[in-house]
């Protein structure tokens, strides 16, 4: 069968739409009758949710002087949209099982995903982008294409990854040479798909080729740079086993010194094991 990028994503049931409680925050965020206290209500209906988000207020993350101990009050610190972003990521996951675990150690990609979304937040910090934690959720799902390889053509994507390696090619150009489209394509149409804003669509769409990015190249700089970064240090992997190269281009749309790079991963380390602990919690 030949594939598209939609029709793959189509294709895997339970991930073609969000969770129904993510999609009811949307839709009160997004909603200007809605008030603070409307979308507070709907995120206290899930337990779970609310805790992960009190333990991310709470976190290195924010570094928040004083303890946030409702999620009203998350809602008036960090604001709607923020909040609900950081309720996507810290939900996504569930939505990805039964991986088949001799292609990719799961743990690990989570981990190498929530660390890219960290180093984009954090660089856009130095931008003094509005809304940081967008630059977060883009980060963190900027490798999902790959789950969606890895869930239905697992067979396929073993014979990738051998190549890869064989031939010491970056992961992303065996999947354009065997498929015709690679992991950001895919991630960009289940992005797309679940409604998500133009801007994170994107830069998961084009992580690995920010000049191609007509509307948000900056967006999609900041995460091609994280990701980069997190490959070079190593904070878990998302099955590439080389480091990609920076495009100039993407260097030159953020905008910023090199001096800013060990800070950077200062914070980025600071900040790995509490994010970790929260959104994956059995981790060690």
């Amino acid at each position: 069968m030949s594939w598209t990028p939609e029709s793959l994503v189509r294709s895997v049931d339970s991930v073609s739409s969000l969770p129904t409680i993510f999609t009811r925050i949307n839709d009160a965020v997004n909603n200007p009758k809605s008030s603070n206290k409307d979308i507070a209500n709907i995120i206290e209906e899930d337990a779970g949710l609310t805790a992960r988000l009190l333990r991310i207020t709470n976190s290195a993350f924010f570094s928040f002087p004083g303890k946030i101990d409702t999620i009203s009050r998350a809602v008036t610190v960090i604001g709607t949209q923020q909040l609900r972003d950081l309720a996507l990521a810290t939900s996504v996951l569930a939505m990805f099982k039964d991986i088949p675990p001799e292609l990719v150690d799961m743990e690990g990609f989570w981990k190498h995903s929530i660390a890219t979304g960290i180093a984009a937040r954090i660089l856009a910090t130095y931008r003094k982008e509005a809304n940081v934690e967008r630059f977060f959720v883009t980060g963190l799902l900027h490798d999902l294409g790959r789950l969606i390889f890895f869930m239905k053509l697992p067979k396929d994507m073993a014979a990738v990854i051998q190549k890869a390696r064989g031939d010491q090619q970056l992961l992303y150009k065996i999947e354009k040479e065997t498929f015709g489209f690679h992991h950001g394509d895919v991630g960009g149409a289940l992005l797309s798909g679940w409604q998500l804003p133009d801007s994170i669509c994107e830069a998961v769409l084009f992580h690995h080729s920010p000049r191609r990015a007509k509307r948000f190249p900056l967006d999609a700089s900041i995460i091609h740079i994280a990701d980069i970064l997190v490959n070079a240090t190593q904070y878990g992997s998302s099955g590439e086993i080389f480091v990609p190269p920076l495009q100039t281009e993407a260097w030159e749309q953020l905008g910023q010194e090199p001096a800013i790079l060990p800070p950077t991963l200062q914070q980025l380390d600071r900040q790995f094991k509490d994010t970790v602990g929260i959104i994956l919690p059995n981790s060690p």
